[in-house]
């Protein structure tokens, strides 16, 4: 995703006050109603009466810039501008006034048909299960049980529940396999031959950028700019641009700027700085009142048993459990993801989502829509594989609700995208075709032979960018690689990286004769180094 509008890339955002700030602001002043703004409202009022009533010298003329002055004394200006700024990297694109409200969701027809398919056979496979399996979808839980569960919270991985007859509703192939039957039925009954030059698995249309194109948008990884994540570098000794990033990463944090803090990033965070310049971007302050939030959801967990919690507990066993860097975080995962499904706030998101939260109906009310209520109640059914997003943040948190929160905005700001059907830059479909479309432009002959072999490249990857890579890299790489993704406010590097990938590992690959052998080549990425690798890729890559 672009900056936001009326910025350019790394630039300041504009100041609240100016032209551009006050549009800014007032686009998103909807969104930040009842939020920050609420939240001192009153204190605010009742000091600038307190104010006005003990200096007359203040008049109604002056009234607008006293205002001014006061938010900046206060330090107010920038808390509101650090929202402004944390609401514009989420909100969509104005549509046009005519188009209607589905064209925020998604633009284009197939693809929200297509989405709504998607869901439709998910919510089927949830309904079977809970049908073969005899459980309700949720109910109350037994106060012996209530208080089992409280007394084990910090330790609920010592629990061994039988979860042999619950399975994942679905793994990321299913996915895939809907993925590569999307099809533009204006393309397929039309004479437009010239996309059929395509020949990886993803057959839409859609505009991806090339290597030119990223070149630019991430021109701040070039060979000549320092980075964290790069051992040697021919301008300046390492240990020299290490001790002058982390005094300016220092310096961003004392100014709490969240677009400074994102600029900042795109060179990689220090270790001792990442927990709180990610929070601040994500503009993540863990306020008393958020800790009560996490224990309202906390408390609703303790109550009532859903279907999905058996999902949940069944996807941390498969994999973060089995995990060496993350296994040790077995509880914090199970505390976050039950919660997560609880929290009616990420509701929200579906407003620029082209997903559609899953509607269930109290017992006996089957089909009354006044009886309808969204299952689960965050609107998000897991998958397999779904805790690895969380998995990564434990190395960086170890406050639960703090944790929690920065595990939501990342989900409503970027993981979303990697499971939902949609036409977004940043969303699956996009990314699948952007890396086929790198490979299939700069390796020709690796991507016709994996192709002829039956080992089509996508299959192989697209694991890796549905989960962000988690789980696949090692914790540091993987850290350094969703740095970029914070200061890029984008995933696109997902898509980079996966192609990098298999140009780093091309003269194995143009050895192997089976999709198996193939995907042993690939089957371990821990040694990998994220950052030399994008830098080959994309600026020593002849174009």
């Amino acid at each position: 995703m672009r900056p936001p509008p009326g910025q350019e890339p790394g630039a300041s955002p504009p100041s609240l006050f100016d032209g551009a700030g006050e549009r800014a602001g007032m686009s998103v002043v909807g969104q930040l109603e009842g939020e920050l703004l609420e939240k001192q409202d009153n204190g605010c009022q009742s000091r600038l009466k307190v104010v006005s009533l003990h200096k007359p010298e203040i008049k109604l003329e002056s009234l607008k810039e006293d205002i001014k002055d006061f938010l900046k004394t206060s330090g107010w200006e920038k808390k509101l501008q650090n929202a402004v700024y944390s609401e514009l990297n989420v909100f969509p694109a104005p549509c046009h006034p005519a188009a209607p409200p589905e064209h925020m969701k998604e633009p284009l027809a197939y693809m929200r048909k297509a989405q709504g398919s998607w869901e439709k056979r998910i919510l089927k496979s949830l309904n079977s299960m809970c049908t073969e399996l005899g459980i309700p979808l949720a109910q109350k839980r037994p106060v012996s049980e209530q208080k089992e569960l409280l007394s084990k919270w910090n330790e609920m991985g010592t629990d061994e529940p039988d979860l042999s007859l619950f399975r994942p509703v679905y793994a990321p192939k299913d996915f895939l396999e809907v993925l590569m039957n999307l099809r533009n039925p204006n393309y397929e009954n039309g004479e437009q031959p010239s996309f059929r030059n395509h020949l990886g698995l993803i057959q839409v249309p859609l505009k991806v950028k090339d290597i030119p194109e990223l070149k630019e948008d991430f021109s701040e990884l070039g060979l000549n700019i320092g980075q964290l994540g790069i051992d040697d570098s021919a301008q300046v000794p390492p240990e020299f641009f290490e001790n002058e990033h982390v005094r300016v990463g220092q310096k961003v944090l004392a100014e709490q700027d969240s677009a400074a803090a994102q600029q900042y990033v795109r060179q990689g965070c220090p270790t001792a700085l990442r927990a709180d310049l990610w929070a601040l971007i994500l503009n993540i302050s863990n306020q008393p009142e958020d800790i009560l939030y996490y224990e309202q959801l906390k408390s609703n967990v303790i109550q009532h048993d859903l279907l999905v919690d058996s999902l949940i507990f069944k996807d941390v066993k498969l994999t973060a459990s089995n995990d060496d860097y993350y296994f040790v975080f077995e509880d914090y995962l199970y505390q976050v993801l039950l919660c997560f499904s609880r929290d009616t706030s990420v509701l929200e998101h579906f407003t620029y989502s082209s997903a559609t939260p899953p509607k269930s109906y109290i017992r006996g009310k089957l089909g009354m829509e006044e009886y309808a209520v969204f299952y689960p109640p965050n609107g998000v059914i897991p998958f397999h594989g779904f805790s690895m997003y969380v998995a990564p943040l434990c190395f960086l948190y170890h406050e639960p609700s703090k944790l929690y929160q920065i595990f939501r905005e990342m989900y409503v700001r970027f993981f979303f995208r990697l499971h939902s059907i949609s036409s977004h830059p940043s969303g699956i479909v996009s990314l699948c075709l952007l890396f086929e479309t790198l490979l299939q432009t700069h390796l020709p002959q690796l991507f016709y032979h994996l192709r002829e072999i039956g080992a089509q490249p996508l299959r192989i990857s697209f694991k890796w960018m549905v989960r962000a890579f988690s789980g696949y890299l090692a914790t540091d790489q993987l850290l350094l690689l969703w740095d970029r993704i914070l200061g890029y406010n984008s995933l696109e590097i997902l898509a980079v990286l996966a192609a990098a990938v298999f140009a780093f590992r091309a003269v194995n690959l143009m050895e192997v004769t089976s999709l198996a052998a193939a995907e042993a080549v690939l089957a371990d990425l821990s040694t990998l180094k994220v950052m030399p690798l994008l830098q080959i890729f994309l600026f020593a890559t002849v174009t």
